[in-house]
């Protein structure tokens, strides 16, 4: 590479060399039931098996091995949305260096207490990384801590990097490699880490809501902010040391949209048995955003965090549900008559319709007052067999009206 960038190869084959032994050498599985959703054929970096549950150890790693003896005593501090957080907060403590980690006051629930848990001292600060960033000058000014930067950080970019060095031994023929992208340094480091391999392209992925080195790149305004269940990439601001890596050796860089990163994490999570946070599933979003980029092709996702909070990881799962029709909501009138919602349970118990939660009313204007309104939720086998309840429902004289994300729009007959 003529271009001189902040790493090169060789900083990530030391890198792999220090970081040896103190993190897992994740395994890179092959995905045939994601193969047959998209259309490549699929392996899968598990960077969730690491033991906090993310690719970030690698960097931390490589990052506190550098740190002299007087930087050790003094201590160090990170700011992170979590998955960095956890990875400092969990080396620091296995090499005896005091950690303090500044977070966001957003940051989900599970990782603010997996940090403290790995015995580092939290400082919620802000709503984004920014504003946390704020507070870790603060903090270095006024104790001398060492900052391990997340992502702006030669020898983090370089530690990230061995994630390719690892994925390229184990499958030599792969054409491609999908990688999420926040602050990009775990994009720069691959990118770096597979020049070694040059026929290898890369494609990185952002959440739609920040577009940030997409719009770094092309020079659009696209618009940046906002919730998103990827907030592990959620971020307003590019490296400074990883955007060249990823301007000049990125060949595309795909948005996804909150839709389809929920569905990656349902299919992470039904198809290959594996846990996946938002930004983790970014690459399998991508692969189901654009099939067209891929298919036919020897395709490797990393896989690079499985920190979601059980709540957040059952609501995708029913939203998902929803969307395939699978459990739906609709809204019944019938006459205001004794045992009328007993044999509208049994009727669609006869349907085979299971029910999950049912409301029943006389308070709705647009219902007669000698009628009651009849609120159901219930799980199907899939969209052939609700469109056979809601047909055989009005076909009785019920008038089912879907309800929730599908609005109040007729469905029966």
């Amino acid at each position: 590479m003529s271009q001189p960038y902040a790493i090169t190869p060789d900083d990530v084959v030391r890198a792999a060399h220090t970081i040896r032994g103190h993190v897992l050498r994740t395994p890179l599985v092959p995905a045939p039931r994601l193969s047959e959703l998209t259309g490549a054929r699929v392996l899968v970096k598990h960077e969730n098996m690491q033991a906090t549950g993310a690719f970030k150890e690698r960097g931390a790693v490589n990052r506190l091995s550098a740190l002299t003896e007087a930087e050790r005593r003094r201590g160090v501090v990170a700011m992170s949305a979590g998955n960095h957080a956890q990875a400092v907060a969990y080396h620091a403590r296995r090499l005896g260096i005091p950690a303090t980690i500044v977070m966001p006051a957003t940051t989900p629930l599970v990782k603010v207490e997996n940090t403290r848990a790995h015995g580092a001292t939290v400082v919620l600060e802000g709503d984004t990384l920014v504003e946390a960033a704020s507070a870790v000058e603060r903090l270095v000014e006024a104790h001398g801590f060492v900052l391990v930067h997340p992502y702006d950080d030669p020898l983090v970019m370089a530690g990230q990097g061995t994630i390719a060095l690892e994925m390229l031994e184990d499958a030599p023929d792969l054409d491609c490699l999908v990688v999420p992208i926040g602050g990009g340094g775990l994009m720069s480091g691959i990118a770096i880490g597979a020049s070694l391999r040059p026929r290898v392209s890369l494609t990185g992925v952002e959440a739609a809501l920040y577009p940030s080195f997409l719009n770094a790149i092309d020079g659009q305004g696209r618009p940046i902010g906002g919730p998103t269940l990827a907030e592990g990439i959620a971020v307003k601001t590019v490296g400074r040391l990883t955007l060249p890596i990823i301007r000049d050796l990125v060949r595309e860089i795909v948005l996804v949209d909150e839709p389809q990163i929920e569905r990656a994490v349902h299919d992470y999570a039904t198809l290959q048995r594996s846990l996946a946070e938002g930004a983790g599933a970014a690459g399998l979003a991508a692969l189901l955003a654009r099939p067209d980029l891929f298919a036919g092709r020897t395709v490797g996702l990393v896989l690079c965090g499985g920190n979601i909070d059980a709540r957040l990881l059952a609501s995708v799962m029913v939203r998902e549900l929803e969307r395939e029709d699978r459990i739906i909501s609709f809204r019944m009138t019938a006459s205001d008559r004794p045992g009328v919602l007993g044999r509208v349970a049994g009727r669609l118990g006869e349907l085979g319709a299971n029910i999950l939660e049912v409301s029943h009313g006389r308070l709705h204007l647009d219902v007669p007052a000698k009628s009651v309104s009849i609120d159901v939720t219930i799980e199907t086998r899939g969209p052939g067999h609700t469109a056979e309840i809601l047909d055989t429902l009005s076909r009785e004289g019920l008038e089912p009206r879907r309800i929730g994300p599908h609005g109040n729009a007729a469905t029966g007959g």
